[in-house]
């Protein structure tokens, strides 16, 4: 039962008029004179206002405790949606009567220096990417990924790197449709496109994205699905995933089919991996991709990407090592062009700073059609992170390059990578 103070000022009121006239009738019984009925009137009054006093001084008392637990819960609210963006990126808020949207932006800013012939030494802003997730209900949800970014002309354009509707039904079925990256080996689906989340200050080079060069098909426009394989500790997953696939790769084309597919022909990816149980922050699998392309004035050609992978992220340590054989068959060229490629990323977390070191190597073919201008590139990669905050980071990072009947590449560069 709750005690007299508890109760709203109200019901006390009427509690005290009721103990009033509970008094007066036994009083009456009892035929006491005027002076003692006017004696208990007032001993009630004053009893009441001892008590209302005692409430006031309690409240008082319990609302800076009160204020203080509502500004955690709020505080713990509001800093839900960042750490899911650094974990999976695709949790939302809670539903409600309406969608929720939740914007987060990613950005960086550096300096580089190169002996590149052609290259000047150049302040530069990074992409300006903002992730936006939206709870539409218990099961679906909405993510989007927004990027802003100069070209070498110092053009700003505005492009949807992955735009998403997702459905959950379990652990054991994850659907997303639209745009999203590609399942091919691990670094394409672990880091997206903030480089707050990268140890290094950008991503391998076979992982690159393709109007920067890259090899791979990085992006997709179609259905993706993931989810768990009753396994046990094991901890088995599975990826299927099936889009448009890819166009001809040439320097000012759009390699993403966004609306309109060149041929009928659909790229397909299917992959598995494991996360055991027994062995936190452990990942290995591998993946096959396969696509036909059909490039403008050339015969068809056969597409198969297979990848494998590796890594271990512990709460200091993290190696990632990744694999990826890239197939392109002409037909009835009688030939097939095979591009090995490769890179091993180990570091190290000492407090607020973390050492890095990369090795990369990537051989494409001078005859392979669709991505022969990429040529041969080898070399390492040393760096070290500077968590300044929890929200930004500073890194330093020296490139080397050997090339194919090229000279190699000295590369410096500073940079400053945050989330707001």
């Amino acid at each position: 039962m709750r005690s007299f103070l508890q109760l709203p000022i109200a019901w006390r009121r009427i509690s005290a008029v009721a103990l009033f006239l509970l008094g007066a009738t036994t009083a009456y019984a009892q035929q006491p004179t005027a002076a003692e009925e006017n004696d208990k009137i007032k001993q009630l009054l004053q009893r009441i206002e001892q008590l209302e006093s005692r409430v006031k001084e309690l409240e008082t008392r319990q609302a800076p405790a009160a204020a203080a637990t509502e500004a955690q819960r709020t505080s713990t609210e509001a800093e839900k949606p960042l750490a899911a963006a650094h974990g999976a990126m695709h949790d939302s808020t809670s539903s409600s009567s309406s969608p929720a949207l939740q914007i987060h932006g990613f950005s960086d800013v550096g300096y580089h220096v190169s002996d590149q012939k052609g290259e000047t030494n150049s302040f530069g802003l990074g992409q300006i990417d903002l992730f936006i997730s939206s709870r539409l209900s218990d099961q679906f949800s909405v993510l989007g990924e927004l990027v802003l970014e100069a070209n070498e002309k110092n053009e700003f354009g505005f492009e949807a790197e992955r735009l998403l509707i997702q459905y959950s039904q379990s652990d054991y079925f994850n659907l997303s449709i639209g745009r999203y990256h590609t399942s091919i080996g691990y670094y394409n689906t672990a880091f997206h496109h903030g480089t707050w989340f990268q140890t290094a200050t950008g991503r391998p080079f076979i992982f690159a994205f393709e109007d920067e060069g890259g090899i791979l098909p990085i992006h997709n426009v179609g259905l993706s699905a993931t989810g768990r394989i009753p396994s046990g500790k094991l901890g088995l997953h599975y990826v299927a995933e099936i889009g448009n696939g890819r166009s001809r790769r040439t320097p000012i084309g759009e390699p993403v089919q966004n609306t309109v597919d060149e041929n009928n022909g659909k790229a397909f990816n299917l992959g598995v991996f494991v996360r055991p149980d027994w062995l936190p922050g452990f990942q290995a699998g591998f993946s096959v991709y396969r696509d036909r392309l059909t490039p403008d004035g050339l015969p068809k050609i056969d597409e198969t990407i297979a990848a494998a992978h590796f890594i271990y992220q512990g709460p200091s340590v993290e190696w990632l090592n990744e694999g990826v054989l890239v197939r392109h068959a002409p037909f009835g060229a009688g030939r097939a062009f095979n591009t090995g490629s490769f890179y091993t990323q180990i570091s190290r977390k000492f407090g607020k700073w973390r050492p890095y070191f990369r090795y990369q190597y990537v051989n494409v073919p001078e005859g392979d059609q669709i991505i022969g201008d990429a040529g041969r590139q080898n070399g390492p990669s040393a760096g070290l992170r500077f968590d300044a905050t929890e929200f930004a980071a500073f890194k330093v990072q020296y490139d080397r390059s050997a090339r194919r009947m090229l000279d190699s590449i000295n590369g410096l560069t500073l940079q400053v990578a945050f989330t707001f």
